[in-house]
């Protein structure tokens, strides 16, 4: 059964304020979470609510934690989430940069110590949404990791996703926001919700061998970096990643097993202006993605999409039709709610 929008973020609401956290938060961490199921990205939507109150419970993240600034300049911004909301400091984050990139073309920002930021394709898009060009990586700090370096057996990186977002005429937003991973963790575990098989290429088992079973994961096996054969490329750009999230930001790098998971983050907004018209350039961008969509189809596909377009798709259809949720998540949000003494969905 598909479920209604504000069902769900309602639900999600409750629920984080249920485990600790304010109304604000919890508005703007079911807001995220919803975003994540409406844009097809169910891996980062309302699954991730009983890990995320798991967390608060431990005291890994932290509700109420103050969002310090501890360097700036002109045009840079290093913040301290204090193990905060990862949605909420990361919010507040890219609002920074996007205020100084309008004043001076250009800036970035890097974040430490802050919970799950979620879809990482939220924040470029807020400063898509501002006519800027927005960018963000994400690293999970010393904590336990998925992914092993090409040609490798065990893991030593995060997926590690980046994510690129610009302003333009069109109706949806032109945006790239991928993993540097074969797969997102979280689309595991949404396999092994729905009780399906996964690509060949996306894991190995604890031996080291190609598997199609979600499971092997929870067995010690290992996620591989992004491009199969060619998944030196992925592993390329995981490691710059992780030098932008983790070395930059000072959080470092390697495997803790028992570390909190930790967001770093880097990001960067552009003032289009400061390069050429804006409203030439939103138009140019639409021509551009027009101009892919028109290419002739090859054999097995339907037509040719701009990036961020099925996202964009599948929110207009979503927010229309309803949400539908994998039945394993469905049973896993009511046990959730039973604990908290919430109403399930």
């Amino acid at each position: 059964m598909p479920f209604a929008v504000d069902r769900l973020e309602a639900f999600a609401a409750a629920v984080i304020e249920a485990a600790g956290a304010s109304a604000e938060e919890a508005r703007i961490v079911a807001h995220h979470v919803v975003d994540a199921n409406l844009a097809g990205h169910d891996s980062h939507g309302l699954a991730q609510l009983p890990d995320y109150v798991g967390r608060i419970r431990k005291g890994h993240i932290v509700p109420g934690a103050p969002i310090v600034t501890v360097r700036e300049t002109s045009t840079t911004t290093v913040i301290d989430g204090n193990w905060g909301f990862g949605f909420v400091v990361s919010e507040l984050a890219m609002r920074t940069t996007i205020d100084k990139a309008r004043r001076h073309g250009v800036a970035a920002t890097t974040v430490f110590r802050q919970g799950h930021v979620g879809r990482v394709a939220y924040y470029p898009l807020m400063a898509a949404e501002a006519d800027l060009i927005g960018m963000m990586t994400a690293d999970s700090g010393r904590s336990p990791k998925a992914v092993a370096p090409f040609g490798g057996r065990e893991p030593r990186l995060g997926t590690n996703p980046i994510c690129m977002a610009v302003p333009s005429d069109l109706d949806g937003p032109f945006f790239i926001d991928m993993a540097t991973s074969a797969c997102a963790v979280g689309k595991l575990k949404l396999a092994m919700d729905k009780g399906q098989p996964i690509p060949e290429g996306w894991l190995i088992d604890a031996q080291g061998r190609p598997t199609t079973d979600p499971h092997d994961y929870d067995r010690g096996g290992v996620v591989l970096a992004l491009g199969g054969p060619e998944g030196h490329k992925g592993y390329g750009l995981s490691a710059m990643v992780e030098v932008l999230s983790g070395v930059l930001t000072g959080l470092g790098f390697g495997v803790e097993p028992t570390g909190r998971h930790n967001d770093g983050c880097f990001m960067a907004a552009f003032d289009v202006g400061a390069f050429r018209d804006l409203a030439e350039f939103k138009r140019e961008v639409r021509d551009f993605a027009e101009y892919l969509r028109s290419t002739p189809p090859a054999e097995g596909f339907d037509r040719v999409y701009y990036p961020g377009e099925i996202e964009h798709d599948n929110a207009t259809r979503r927010r229309r039709e309803g949400v539908e949720l994998a039945a394993g998540t469905v049973d896993r949000l009511g046990k959730l709610a039973a604990e908290l003494s919430v109403d399930p969905l």
